[in-house]
């Protein structure tokens, strides 16, 4: 039980009942302290974390398991709670002094959806080791890198590094990633979390352990989906049938199920409903596509690129009948200032990364081609909403 979180949920709640009280607890790409059912794998990162425990460097590790089964979540719980507990580690090391030596290494976690260049990757490690502000601008990246080395130089246990999302589409590649691993202090170990098995990840060439995530069994899912929306919704806002139905059709998809149950949480509050329906759940299973994309890869797409799927969502079909077709409607929506060989371009970018489909028409142009209409490979009413909120 969180107890903190049901009592943010209560100070934000709006005056009258409503069935949403907190939409960041019922969103698909937060993480709760506690995931549920993750017992196994925490003792299996902690197994292999146990040398920290003795202020030493565990060796480098890969985490794998398919879409939706909490890697991320389980991952971020617990660096998040080793962070706290090296308090005394970082402390001396944001003293930039080598007049006493860290007890235990530090931590340090990077968002490959975010960190998506050299810079920015030595960046984030550094800005994860120090209080002060690393600049953005002004200095290079072997500077960046130089000042990374002279910081843990004097360190004996250094820093363990998460990298998560390693293999997407739009993110950095294998061979380059390697690359980034050997530019870092030989003091530095890194847990690499990603969905393909290790066996075709070239980083294992370097790894001393694998660790396999499985996917959630079908009552940890109802659990999981009953516990946030306890956190989410109002008393009685989730029947317990309505939850396994949920459960059932996402097949051990976490990301899948809080999508379905986020979609169909808007749905209910647009109609004033005080409680979900069969309705409710039906129309949210089914617009999430099967095999969706992260929400979070979509909310970690460049601005402009958000700008234009959010214009995108609320396209009528005749709008979003061909490229062309969509290209013009965006580009006539006030709040898009961009050219229409800018927007374009996005839509054929993030087809070839998979956020978008480009589905080819049964109906031909007057050159005898069938143009290619857009379909979204996430939920649009999930999308739209995280993004309103957002902003």
């Amino acid at each position: 039980m969180d107890i903190d979180a049901r009592i943010k949920r209560r100070q934000r709640r709006t005056d009258g009942r409503r069935l949403v009280e907190d939409y960041e607890s019922l969103s698909p790409v937060a993480h709760v302290d506690e995931p549920s059912d993750r017992g196994p794998t925490l003792e299996r990162l902690l197994d292999h974390l146990d040398p920290v425990f003795d202020g030493q460097l565990p060796g480098n590790a890969y985490v794998s398991g398919p879409a939706g089964a909490g890697k991320s979540a389980v991952v971020t719980a617990l660096f998040s709670h080793l962070d706290r507990l090296s308090t005394e580690t970082r402390s001396i090391i944001h003293t930039s002094t080598r007049a006493a030596t860290p007890t235990s290494p530090a931590f340090a976690y990077l968002d490959l959806r975010e960190t998506t260049s050299e810079f920015a990757f030595y960046h984030a490690v550094l800005d994860a080791l120090v209080e002060e502000s690393v600049p953005d601008h002004g200095i290079s990246t072997a500077e960046l890198r130089e000042r990374l080395h002279d910081l843990l130089g004097g360190s004996r246990t250094g820093v363990v590094v998460v990298v998560d999302h390693v293999g997407e589409p739009e993110g950095t590649g294998d061979e380059e990633l390697v690359e980034l691993f050997a530019g870092l202090p030989s003091n530095v170990s890194w847990l690499a979390v990603g969905r393909r098995d290790p066996e075709d990840v070239p980083l294992t060439e370097y790894t001393a352990t694998e660790i396999a995530v499985d996917r959630y069994r079908r009552e940890t899912l109802v659990d999981l989906l009953m516990t946030r929306a306890s956190l989410g919704l109002a008393r009685q806002g989730l029947d317990h049938e309505l939850a396994r139905r949920i459960a059932e059709w996402a097949d051990g998809n976490a990301h899948d199920a809080m999508a379905a149950l986020f979609v169909a949480a808007v749905r209910a509050t647009e109609d004033e409903r005080a409680r979900l329906t069969e309705a409710d759940v039906t129309a949210a299973v089914e617009e999430v596509p099967r095999g969706s994309v992260s929400l979070g890869r979509v909310l970690a797409l460049p601005a402009n690129k958000q700008l234009v799927l959010r214009e995108l969502v609320d396209l009528d079909p005749e709008d979003r009948a061909s490229v062309t077709a969509t290209t013009e409607a965006i580009g006539a929506t006030p709040s898009v200032d961009l050219s229409p060989g800018t927007v374009k371009r996005y839509l054929y970018e993030m087809a070839e990364v998979g956020v978008v489909e480009r589905v080819q028409s049964e109906v031909t142009n007057e050159q005898g081609r069938p143009p290619s209409r857009v379909e979204l490979r996430f939920p649009p009413t999930a999308f739209r909403r995280l993004y309103d909120l957002r902003e």
